[in-house]
This record gives C-alpha cells, structure tokens and sequence, in this order.
C-alpha cells in the first residue's frame, strides 16, 4: 500500500508563495505516477500537475503554467509543489495523489488548505 502526507499549506497574500511536500512510503512506490490536484469551495477536483519519479514528463493545468512547479527528491520519496505569484482562486484545498501505472489505482493525501488573500 502506499501512503502519502502533505505539508507546506497556509495563508498567504496575493503574489506571495507557498512549497507543499507529498512525503510517499511503500514497497513499490516507483511504479506510480505522482500529481497534485486541489479543491475549491463549491467545485470539483482538479488536477494540477503531474510528475514521474524520472523527472521527466511533467504536466501542468493552463492555470498554473509558469507559475508552479513540480518536481520530487527521490531520497526523500517526496514529492514538491513550488507555487509562485499565488491568486485569490487557487485557494483550495491541495491534495497529494498516487496512480499505480498498472492497476491504476489511486492512493490520496488527507489534504492540506491553502488559502490566498487579495
């Protein structure tokens, strides 16, 4: 099974920035593919990025791109969400999530708040 912790969330102004960490534990953890997504209030889930433990192959949602940044440190199965020039609407709730690449199963974060004041 794999298990995943997030940590970094907060309050922070508008313009400011925030680094969420996805700390991962399990047997095979190499066989899955990371992301985070997050959560409005009154929305549904969205993905927000993607990454293989490779570093390569990185994705973003078009309302993120040039402003956040995936990436993982693999002796510390950890996976980052560097968000720069933060806005009002990414305030949500920020989830950490792993995809198995075979079975396609996902394991979730309990979730971490991130809220932006203008």
């Amino acid at each position: 099974q794999v298990q995943l912790v997030e940590s970094g969330g907060g309050l922070v102004q508008a313009g400011g920035s925030l680094r969420l960490s996805c700390a991962a534990s399990g047997r095979t953890i190499s066989n899955y593919v990371m992301g985070w997504f997050r959560q409005a209030p009154g929305k549904e889930r969205e993905l927000v990025a993607t990454i293989r433990w490779t570093g390569d192959r990185a994705t973003y949602a078009d309302s993120v791109k040039g402003r956040f940044t995936i990436s993982t440190d693999n002796a510390k199965n950890t996976v980052y969400l560097q968000m720069n020039s933060l806005k009002p609407e990414d305030t949500a709730v920020y989830y950490c999530n792993a995809r198995g690449m075979v079975t396609k199963r996902d394991y979730w974060g309990q979730g971490t708040q991130v809220t932006v004041s203008s």
